[in-house]
């Protein structure tokens, strides 16, 4: 039995409510969202759907409502506009998170909150200095969804099955994320070493373009968004497998973005490292063995985000 709340209820979080019902991941959902008319909407569309999944009683409530959550997920914030600078949509969101912080953990003090909005890291940094909420059980949904693209994009380049590929994106969710190229492996054997370690195939494959590839994970967003107006079905899907990782009594490592304390010689950041997520809390940090260029560009990756947040106000 689990309860979760989902503050704003647009693309994404009506279609993580969604996804979360069909795939039976929790037994109660709240919908909560400051136009109240969608959200009862959006919960009674996915109510009505209910007899053919796993029972769950979902309903449109307020923050009162969340009592008791296991999780909350807040995707509540403005999309980026045409123009519109990244520092001016981190002062915009960061001001509507900070009038949720004192409304929703009154309610729910013991929940994991996870941070979807953008810009994420900024965000998840703010929630974890100005709630009060343990940083183990703060985290942003980073760069998981990066890492999901980039495997997609490998298990189409190497046409093998996408959970045979171990790569991911670290950094900021964001322009100046990056992939550790150096223990990126299909099936434990490096990405640069796979074509040719597989014999008796009639297809080669050409070396792997880094450039392409680190492109084309940090365009996806544009390029879907450019075609049909907005991405909400992949970063569903990803944060309702962050929410049953939390609801787990197994540890899995996910690239989220949490709070740094010294890791790679970064402090007082949040970003996506590889951590390790257990019932309802960070339980650890993965230190991966990045080489020197990498783990310069992780503390590059760090220094755009101050960046960002010294500009705001917090």
């Amino acid at each position: 039995m689990h309860k979760i709340s989902i503050i704003g209820t647009g693309s994404v979080g009506s279609t993580i409510a969604y996804t979360m019902t069909i795939n039976g991941l929790a037994s109660e959902i709240v919908m909560i969202d400051i136009n109240a008319e969608k959200a009862v909407g959006e919960a009674l569309d996915i109510k009505q759907g209910l007899p053919f999944c796993s029972p769950c009683a979902i309903y449109a409530g307020s923050y009162a409502d969340t009592v008791g959550s296991d999780i909350v997920i807040i995707t509540s914030g403005i999309a980026r506009k045409p123009g519109q600078s990244r520092l001016d949509l981190a002062q915009v969101n960061v001001d509507v998170l900070k009038s949720i912080i004192p409304e929703i953990t009154k309610y729910a003090p013991d929940a994991a909150y996870i941070l979807v909005s953008n810009p994420v890291d900024i965000l998840t940094y703010v929630f974890t200095k100005l709630s009060g909420i343990p940083e183990e059980r703060v985290l942003g949904s980073g760069t998981i969804l990066d890492t999901a693209r980039l495997r997609a994009r490998l298990a189409e380049y190497y046409s093998v099955n996408q959970h045979n590929v171990h790569a991911c994106v670290l950094g900021e969710h964001g322009d100046s994320s990056f992939i550790p190229w150096s223990v990126a492996n299909i099936s434990n054997v490096p990405i640069e070493s796979y074509s040719a370690s597989m014999k008796n195939v009639k297809v080669s494959y050409p070396p792997i373009d880094h450039s392409e590839v680190e492109e084309y994970v940090r365009k996806s967003g544009a390029r879907v968004i450019e075609r049909k107006g907005a991405t909400y079905y992949a970063v569903s899907i990803s944060v309702c497998h962050l929410c049953k990782c939390l609801l787990s009594s197994v540890d899995t490592t996910l690239t989220v973005s949490t709070m740094l304390h010294g890791e790679y010689g970064i402090d007082d950041i949040c970003l996506s490292l590889m951590t390790s997520l257990g019932r309802k809390s960070v339980t650890g940090k993965l230190i991966l063995p990045l080489n020197n260029e990498e783990t310069a560009a992780l503390r590059h990756s760090a220094n755009s985000l101050r960046n960002v947040i010294s500009q705001i106000r917090i």
